[in-house]
């Protein structure tokens, strides 16, 4: 989660300074640099994500260094997805902070226009976030362990054209279909590269 806050403070600083050094008259140019911000966010988070990634493979190899079998208790696949959930929890926290805090008062969502549904779109999109970061999470670090750079590319790639789609709200439709489509999709390799088989799931729901 800490990683994920540095990455979100230097994206800021980035958008911050864009933002004050051009001419802040034109909303053409202030859009631009809204979607800019965020693509610089997406690659920092990920760009922290291996870092972090680097750092755990550091204290790994140090708790096998001083354990007794020579292996460390924590395996690559668990720290993937504790570092995939802690990433999406807090991206959830700060999605959702500043809505919950506008749901308080006062006033009725619509009453000017705007969706009724913002604030239930709002918490699916929320909760899509944090399981595609935990998916993010699991894959990425494979890639990384195995050297699949496409892997790592595509990881890149969907976290960038899911926080793109967001840009099409408040055209609801457009954004959370598609997005829910790449949270199944994300999830189901996520579930395959961690071990997973359709066998598995059998197995699961006949309780064996």
């Amino acid at each position: 989660a800490f990683f994920w806050l540095v990455s979100l403070l230097l994206a800021s600083l980035i958008w911050f300074v864009s933002v004050h050094l051009s001419d802040r008259e034109d909303a053409r140019l202030q859009y631009g640099l809204l979607i800019f911000g965020a693509a610089v966010s997406v690659l920092l988070q990920e760009a922290f994500r291996f870092a972090y990634f680097k750092l755990l493979k550091k204290a790994d190899e140090g708790l096998a260094t001083i354990s007794e079998d020579g292996q460390s208790p924590i395996s690559l696949r668990q720290m993937a997805y504790v570092s995939g959930l802690s990433f999406g929890i807090i991206s959830g926290v700060f999605s959702v902070i500043n809505i919950l805090a506008d749901s308080i008062g006062p006033g009725i969502v619509g009453i000017h226009g705007d969706s009724p549904y913002y604030f239930i779109t709002s918490a699916f999109l929320t909760m899509a976030l944090v399981l595609l970061h935990t998916f993010w999470g699991v894959i990425f670090f494979d890639a990384c362990e195995n050297r699949r750079y496409w892997c790592l590319g595509l990881v890149v790639a969907s976290h960038l054209l899911t926080s793109g789609l967001t840009f099409l709200n408040p055209w609801y439709e457009a954004s959370l279909v598609p997005i829910f489509i790449i949270t199944l999709c994300t999830g189901l390799w996520a579930f395959f590269t961690a071990g997973g088989s359709f066998r598995n799931i059998l197995k699961c729901l006949s309780c064996k």
